[in-house]
């Protein structure tokens, strides 16, 4: 699993002017990041930016590849009246299948950026290019449909998509009717998760495994609401297998709970964030790969690592020993069990025990 996919920046205090001069193209983004650390070697190829992480992947293939895609995929459109739009050329697919993505989330606070008519182009160009889609759809039933993934000699892996107004999902974004959109959740109650998990379980068959893939809450700090954390349990009780939470910008903590594990927030993966200033104290630089284990039968955890990478030149580098130790004691600090005492260990892969 990946954590944020293509992921946007958003304005804080203290880069106003670096804003004056960024808000109109991704290459000034790119100049902030080679004034940061150097000249970045044009041209590029597709697999540029995913960096150390694919020989990792090749190494340890996972079963099923999901991300939260914060981006439009579009040359159409007009921008959403919003501080900053973000899109894609659909020429630069290949960036994605280059990783060989199996499902986009795109329930967030970006993907309709460019309008209706720049989400409609996105969905044309992922099914074109063979990934599956969450969170979003051209009507609020398919907004709401998973995703579906067949495991060979496994079962399936189903992925619903969620978004949430704490993340900043316009309201006039919820797929309507006949309204394209994301699937916009009313609050975070545990009633609504409650509701949202039996709907989920209409799809369920034998050996399937549910997905919960949910954009909410800020892009900074450690502390998860304990309307998260309700929302969350509430999911698990009602029959998903995994939540898998986005939004902020950093890792944030995770949980098990009744044998399951609740990602509040995975934190980015490949942005454009380099050589913004003003949040170095969280580490924006310092991303993860997470490989949960799953048993098919139950869909009860069975492992847990994760694999650090460190984002520099737009691309996943392997980190230093200093950097992975840093991850370790931080996220060491911020997870939870209801079962006992969490452990984190390894000096390359992070090794995820609990009892």
């Amino acid at each position: 699993m990946l954590g944020r996919g293509i992921d946007q920046i958003l304005p804080h205090p203290g880069v106003a002017d670096i804003y004056e001069t960024c808000a109109r193209s991704a290459l000034d983004y790119v100049a902030l990041a080679e004034r940061q650390h150097g000249p970045i070697a044009y041209p590029v190829t597709y697999d540029y930016v995913w960096g150390d992480a694919l020989s990792f992947l090749a190494s340890t293939p996972p079963d099923v590849r999901i991300i939260n895609l914060e981006t439009s995929i579009t040359r159409r459109g007009r921008p959403w009246p919003k501080d900053i739009n973000y899109r894609m050329n659909p020429d630069n697919i290949g960036c994605l299948a280059s990783a060989r993505i199996d499902c986009c989330v795109l329930a967030n606070n970006h993907v309709l950026d460019w309008g209706q008519e720049g989400l409609e182009e996105t969905f044309g160009v992922l099914r074109r290019a063979g990934m599956r889609v969450a969170g979003a759809g051209q009507t609020q039933t398919l907004a709401a449909a998973p995703a579906i993934m067949e495991v060979a000699g496994k079962g399936r892996v189903i992925v619903f998509g969620f978004a949430s107004a704490t993340s900043g999902v316009p309201p006039d974004w919820a797929a309507g009717v006949a309204r394209p959109g994301v699937n916009l959740l009313p609050d975070l109650r545990p009633q609504t998760a409650a509701r949202v998990a039996r709907d989920a379980q209409s799809v369920r068959q034998a050996a399937d495994i549910l997905v919960g893939s949910i954009h909410w809450g800020p892009n900074w700090g450690y502390l998860i609401p304990r309307q998260f954390r309700d929302f969350a349990h509430a999911l698990v009780d009602g029959g998903f297998d995994l939540i898998h939470g986005h939004s902020s910008h950093h890792p944030i903590g995770f949980e098990f709970y009744s044998g399951r594990l609740i990602l509040y927030g995975c934190g980015d993966f490949v942005n454009d964030y380099e050589g913004i200033r003003g949040y170095e104290e969280y580490r924006p630089d310092l991303v993860l790969l997470y490989l949960p284990t799953l048993c098919p039968a139950s869909g009860k955890l069975r492992g847990f690592d994760m694999c650090p990478f460190h984002l520099r030149r737009f691309r996943l580098n392997t980190p230093a020993a200093t950097d992975i130790a840093w991850l370790r004691n931080r996220l060491g600090c911020e997870c939870t069990s209801d079962s006992g005492r969490i452990t984190l260990e390894g000096d390359e892969v992070l090794h995820v025990g609990w009892n």
